[in-house]
């Protein structure tokens, strides 16, 4: 008779061979026949039980360790460019293995996010990596994900989503819920194949909670744009290993009174300054301007796992009630922020202007500060105008203050000759109580303080790319190209119809644009033609490749100044680091081999984050309108778009939509070109611009829509079957009826003069 294995023995088994794991396997290796396999039946019954096997259709596996062909899920490459896959199928009770993809010659490429069937094999002796894979083939992309409401069924539930692009809702099969509750804020995704007829099915994955609550209103935004916001327990670990860098290899500016100006609710601080005046006979009346950047590369080294997580995030995003960081706390609230009384690591510039503010030279510092005061916008502004301000700021008045705003006139004109796009759009900021609801939309005051910082830190950011470019060092640029031909004919025939000009039959340069900008100031269309102009210009992104900046009217500009919350500025420093002999935490030959997958990358989550922080806005600007249902508000007609038109509120800000068939019974024809809506019949015409009286009709505070009646436009009354006649030109549509739109649809591309989060993103 055969002796039956024991357990040791055959897990042992199991993990030698994971490619022949069923029981008739098991048993023909220990030659066990007829009623001998009953005993192993009962040893398989144990190890399953104990968890040390899981039964999968009908064969055994060890759940801590990959089965011999997986699936995985592909993910971002890291810095050097290597694919890594996620393990779909892990058991185990330790942290999911990590996984090199190999591709093969003739393999095709893989994208973030599709699943693929994987050979895998155990990768013995290497650290950053448990497992190699080959490509068996590709079963399709990341499923579907949705964000929704739930609402419980008979047959079992659906979701709706929230999203005001979708109107689609999704079957949750009885047993698919999570157990979730109706009415609750879900997370969801496809289960089965698509299908023609019918809702697709989908299945719930987490539960989100009651989306009425205030705070949840970001949480929407962070898990429908897929913005991580969970540091991986690695990163965590290695943030907390972090410790004090000292002056070793610094330079040391711990006696210059540097000082950091920020909001008063700013959560980290990253920039400092510093000016006097210029003591040289061959400048009169110049100044020297300091300018201190926290040195993130000192912890953040290239290729390690806070450089993973923090290349994957590409920046911090903002929100009314909480921050979704680039770097873990330890760092971005920390040891990298700038905190008053604190020695940290910096890379300091140093520039020379002279007395009309041209620069006439800049240099470069790996330094140890310790910063004089934390000072707020409105602490320093009161100092400049003479008015009583905190005793800190009324002790560096005379010493770092003045000093300051005096440096900053004079590189003021300098900023007035190169006559950068000067767009007056006031930006407004959502107040929340402590509960999280919105209590007042208010304009944010712009003080010549927040313009000397802003104006420091774009010269800051043109010394970083000027030495790189001259040092031969590869870097990321900020580029911001020309306006698109056909946006800028729009622009100027909006212009014209306003009785202004924009000249034609010229290379386009800033100071045009800011001549029309100051023709239309302190009239009726000064909004108008800030909105039309802001739509006219291009996206602003990142590239190793130099394109210059026109709305600075710069032709080499790189971001230095954020390391703490953009990626792309920790680039720029690695690179000053190697151009300077720094160290050996600098630019690495493998980043420079991805540098443009890395921009492209980082450009991404850039929009991402943008769309997010908009999003927000716009659902707790619904819900402070919710409550003031039936309302006449005044605005201005802000987007014209087939299904209606987009009226901006004057108080709040807020984006609402006119349905168009609500403007009349006939057909209105859109022209997209001049941004307008004509009727077929009454000739009756709705353009950008165009003051606006409505009420208030609907609120939809989880999508984000505000739904709204047009009662005036220009002073006029408008009725659904009134007509309000337009000076005669163009021809008439054929008649019909409007296309209908779901309410709360978004206003068209190229925005409606939202403000842009964290005013230094140019």
């Amino acid at each position: 008779m055969t002796r039956i294995p024991t357990k040791e023995e055959v897990l042992a088994w199991i993990s030698d061979n994971p490619a022949l794991s069923s029981k008739r396997d098991i048993a023909k290796a220990f030659g066990l026949k007829g009623a001998e396999r009953i005993g192993l039946k009962a040893i398989l019954k144990d190890l399953e039980a104990e968890g040390h096997l899981e039964k999968r259709r009908k064969s055994y596996r060890d759940p801590e360790r990959l089965p011999p062909v997986s699936i995985l899920l592909v993910e971002e490459p890291d810095i050097d460019g290597d694919l890594f896959g996620r393990p779909l199928e892990w058991q185990g009770e330790g942290p999911e293995p990590r996984v090199l993809i190999r591709p093969r010659l003739n393999d095709p490429a893989l994208a973030p996010g599709e699943r693929i069937l994987a050979r895998v094999t155990k990768a013995d002796g290497e650290e950053d990596y448990a497992y190699t894979a080959r490509l068996v083939r590709r079963i399709g992309h990341n499923p579907h994900r949705i964000l929704g409401l739930y609402r419980k069924t008979a047959e079992g539930g659906r979701i709706v989503p929230i999203d005001k692009k979708s109107d689609r809702e999704w079957r949750v099969p009885p047993g698919a819920s999570h157990g979730a509750k109706d009415g609750e804020l879900v997370e969801a995704e496809q289960s089965g194949p698509r299908v023609r007829m019918g809702l697709p099915a989908a299945r719930v994955i987490t539960r989100l909670g009651d989306p009425s609550q205030p705070k949840a209103v970001s949480l929407i935004a962070i898990h429908q744009h897929g913005i991580p916001d969970d540091f991986p327990d690695a990163v965590i670990e290695e943030a907390d290993k972090s410790k004090p860098v000292g002056l070793s290899g610094r330079e040391d500016l711990r006696d210059l009174p540097l000082v950091t100006i920020d909001p008063a609710d700013a959560r980290d601080h990253d920039d400092a300054v510093y000016a006097a005046p210029d003591e040289d006979a061959g400048n009169p009346g110049g100044h020297i301007v300091w300018v201190a950047i926290a040195d993130v590369a000192a912890y953040v080294r290239p290729g390690s796992q806070l450089d993973r997580e923090a290349r994957k995030r590409g920046n911090s995003t903002y929100f009314p009630d909480r921050v979704v960081p680039m770097l873990p706390d330890r760092l971005s609230g920390d040891l990298c922020s700038l905190h008053e009384g604190v020695a940290r690591p910096v890379i300091a510039l140093r520039m020379v202007f002279d007395a009309e503010g041209n620069k006439r030279g800049h240099s470069f510092h790996r330094a140890l500060m310790r910063s004089a005061a934390s000072l707020t916008y409105e602490q320093a502004q009161a100092v400049a105008n003479g008015e009583p301000s905190s005793d800190q700021a009324e002790m560096l008045a005379e010493t770092v203050i003045k000093p300051l705003f005096a440096a900053y006139a004079a590189c003021a004109k300098a900023r007035d000759r190169r006559q950068p796009l000067e767009l007056d759009l006031p930006e407004r900021r959502i107040q929340l109580s402590e509960e999280g609801k919105v209590t007042s939309v208010a304009f944010r005051d712009r003080l010549d303080a927040h313009r000397l910082i802003e104006e420091f830190m774009v010269m800051a950011n043109v010394c970083a790319a000027e030495t790189l470019i001259a040092k031969r060092r590869p870097l990321l640029f900020r580029i911001h190209e020309e306006p698109d031909p056909d946006k800028l004919e729009a622009l100027r025939e909006t212009a014209t119809a306003s009785g202004l000009v924009l000249a034609k039959g010229q290379v386009l340069k800033t100071a045009h644009l800011n001549r029309l900008l100051k023709q239309a100031a302190g009239t009726d269309q000064a909004e108008l033609i800030n909105l039309t102009t802001l739509r006219s210009m291009t996206q602003a992104y990142y590239s190793p490749v130099n394109l210059g900046h026109f709305g600075l009217a710069l032709r080499a500009y790189a971001h230095f100044t954020s390391p703490i919350r953009r990626y792309a500025d920790l680039v720029v420093h690695r690179a000053l680091i190697a151009a300077h002999g720094w160290g050996g935490d600098g630019m690495t030959p493998e980043e420079e081999e991805v540098l443009e997958k890395t921009a492209q990358h980082i450009s991404d989550t850039e929009r991402r984050s943008m769309a997010a922080e908009r999003d927000t806005t716009d659902r707790y600007l619904a819900a402070f309108l919710s409550e003031r249902l039936g309302a006449e508000m005044t605005g201005r007609i802000a987007g014209v778009a087939k299904f209606g038109l987009f009226v901006k509120l004057d108080e709040s800000g807020a984006d609402g939509l006119v349905p168009v068939r609500t403007l009349g019974h006939e057909f209105f024809h859109h022209d997209a070109a001049t941004q307008t809506l004509m009727g077929a019949e009454s000739g009756r015409v709705f353009t950008t611009g165009q003051r606006a009286l409505v009420k208030l009709q609907e609120t939809e505070p989880v999508t984000g829509g505000v739904l709204l009646e047009l009662l005036e436009v220009e002073g006029e009354e408008v009725t659904r079957t009134g007509a309000r006649r337009a000076p005669p030109y163009g021809r008439k549509a054929p008649k019909g009826k409007g296309p209908k739109r779901k309410p709360g649809a978004r206003a068209p591309a190229g925005g409606t003069g939202r403000k842009v989060t964290r005013s230094r993103r140019k």
